[in-house]
């Protein structure tokens, strides 16, 4: 007897995996060069400091760390996490903050408690294929806000609330993935003013936060909230290493920490004690703010080169300017469609990720998506001639 489709659960047949990881099959080709993914820069990657770390940590814990642990976290990285999310106004204390396997956990771990199948899920259009992926896996319902330069249009926001009454809303605040756009301030008062009024839990992923290279940093929507209906997501995959799988989620409402830490049990058990243990040494040592600094000040030469790349596209091209984060993005003119500009683009030994992905109901297919950081500057320039030239051709 054959395997056939009708063997996966209904909610999992049309899933068909996230597009940048199909994309990155292509990246062995020799001379590839990628602006498809969303990693730090391998030069942002500190391995002697982790491997020194990593000796001092397991001297000083011994066994405890390579031992099951509780769920609810390591007890000195829960502490050293919560005074890092609050240097940028996060109201959180130790008892509140869950450590998880990435930004990503955290909100898995939110769907997992609060969505039932055909819940009403309120996103960004665009926003993370990730979470897109993610909430379809829960059979949740997603309902696209508009947005605009400044994120977020609040009262479009209200006005769906009334309509489709959603448990839970998705927001990336800060130089968001995929538009590299930032949520203004007023408008992240009025989305905490309106997750209390309306009773919508707010899952707000920051991960980007201190990717800053340019303006003010402004307070998490978190910040605003006072009955615990924003749950703040971080992570230090962006800042220390993506591939030890840590963050942290800031959760101040008592039942939903409970209900979160029930479904991580069935998960994962805990997040590995090694590793919650490494950054908490790496934050109490004080490393983090010359570390942000230095990757910051490379990040904003590879982001101007990206954005100086520009010139070599067609009239009529615009894009983001963000002040930080890891992506531009950009709308073509009308009439080039951004997946036949991948497929050519392949061939000229350029790759980026079309920007219809990260539509919950697709469509823009003349958008795409670009990323800068895992490439040095003369592999931005060639990149940004090649791309330009393909869409150059495809318009002409």
């Amino acid at each position: 007897m054959q395997f056939t489709e009708e063997k996966f659960a209904r909610h999992m047949r049309p899933i068909n995996g996230s597009a940048i990881r199909e994309i990155f099959k292509l990246l062995a080709r020799p001379g590839m060069i990628s602006f498809a993914g969303g990693n730090p820069s391998n030069t942002a990657l500190e391995p002697e400091v982790i491997s020194e770390l990593s000796g001092k940590v397991l001297s000083q814990y011994g066994t405890t760390l390579l031992q099951y642990g509780a769920t609810d976290g390591f007890g000195p990285f829960r502490e050293s996490a919560a005074a890092f999310l609050n240097t940028e106004g996060v109201k959180c204390d130790a008892s509140q903050v869950l450590p998880v396997q990435g930004g990503s956990q955290a909100f898995d771990l939110l769907l997992k408690a609060l969505v039932d199948p055909g819940d009403v899920v309120l996103c960004e259009s665009p926003t993370f294929l990730g979470a897109i992926q993610a909430m379809r896996e829960y059979n949740a319902r997603l309902v696209a806000m508009p947005t605009d330069e400044n994120g977020v249009i609040v009262e479009a926001a209200e006005a769906l609330i009334k309509e489709h009454h959603p448990k839970l809303m998705y927001v990336i605040p800060t130089f968001q993935n995929p538009t590299g756009i930032t949520l203004s301030l007023e408008r992240r008062k009025a989305l905490a003013a309106l997750a209390s009024q309306y009773g919508v839990v707010i899952a707000e992923d920051d991960p980007y936060r201190d990717l800053r290279y340019s303006g003010e940093p402004l307070p998490p929507i978190q910040s605003f909230d006072e009955e615990g209906w924003v749950v703040y997501m971080s992570s230090f995959s962006k800042y220390i290493a993506p591939g030890m799988r840590l963050g942290a989620a800031a959760v101040t409402n008592p039942p939903l920490l409970r209900k979160m830490v029930i479904g991580k049990q069935s998960a994962d058990v805990h997040s590995p004690l090694l590793n919650q243990a490494i950054v908490d040494a790496y934050l109490r040592a004080g490393l983090m703010p010359a570390h942000l600094a230095r990757i910051c000040g490379d990040y904003k030469k590879q982001l101007d080169a990206m954005l100086d790349g520009f010139k070599c596209f067609p009239a009529g091209t615009k894009h983001t300017l963000p002040q930080g984060g890891l992506f531009v993005w950009s709308e073509l003119p009308e009439g080039v469609d951004g997946l036949k500009a991948f497929e050519a683009a392949v061939e000229a030994g350029v790759a980026f990720v079309p920007g219809t992905h990260f539509y919950p109901d697709g469509g823009h297919l003349n958008t795409l998506r670009l990323n800068f950081s895992m490439c040095d500057i003369p592999t931005i320039e060639e990149g940004m001639r090649r791309l330009g030239k393909v869409i150059s051709e495809m318009r002409s």
